[in-house]
């Protein structure tokens, strides 16, 4: 049995997954939160309005490399079944990309998958885009969040302070980051075993 996920392009049929995801309000909370008026966030795309998208609208959100930062977006599977969604909003300029890791239902929570995704895009990031930099925004209560990264060496570099709003409170939210030095250390090619296996080229 293969034991690990597969990051590749969205397809068209993911998107009603990623819907009904947002339906969930435990998921809502573990993946962008909600916008200071409730509606739950999804940023780089709203996946209603790519449910008729035609191509031209497509290709837009998911290949173009002109965005600035550009935002890479990747559905995560394991064995043919889609179990979530990753994101990169690369900032050329600096060398750096922003990781978001969300696993769609809650019966594949703490199995691994978001571990095992993290590290596909870490070689992605130093490997494949030859970035200096990768970092997260964790709120606060997203406390195994933090810990994951934490595992994976990611360092807690500052806090934002009441950044996301919460069950009706605003709340901090941390910035942990490593870089490529860190990367090497910790990671060596015998440790990679989930991959990116689909992306454009945004450098």
């Amino acid at each position: 049995m293969k034991e690990y996920i597969e990051l590749k392009s969205v397809k068209r049929e993911d998107i009603p997954r990623i819907i009904n995801w947002l339906n969930n309000d435990e998921v809502i909370d573990n993946w962008f939160g909600r916008y200071t008026y409730g509606t739950p966030a999804h940023l780089g795309y709203e996946p209603e309005k790519m449910i008729n998208a035609n191509e031209d609208q497509w290709n837009e959100v998911f290949h173009d490399p002109h965005h600035e930062p550009h935002r890479s977006i990747f559905s995560i599977y394991f064995e043919n079944t889609h179990l979530g969604e990753a994101q990169l909003s690369i900032d050329e300029s600096l060398g750096d990309a922003q990781i978001s890791i969300l696993i769609g239902d809650p019966i594949n929570w703490h199995k691994g998958y978001g571990t095992q995704a993290a590290i596909a895009l870490l070689e992605h990031i130093f490997i494949h885009l030859n970035l200096h930099r990768a970092w997260v925004d964790i709120p606060e209560y997203n406390v195994k969040a933090y810990k994951m990264f934490e595992l994976l060496g990611f360092i807690h570099e500052g806090t934002l302070r009441k950044s996301r709003p919460h069950k009706g409170s605003r709340h901090n939210s941390f910035i942990m980051g490593i870089i490529l030095d860190e990367y090497n250390e910790k990671f060596s090619t015998n440790d990679i075993k989930s991959h990116v296996l689909e992306w454009d080229n945004p450098l």
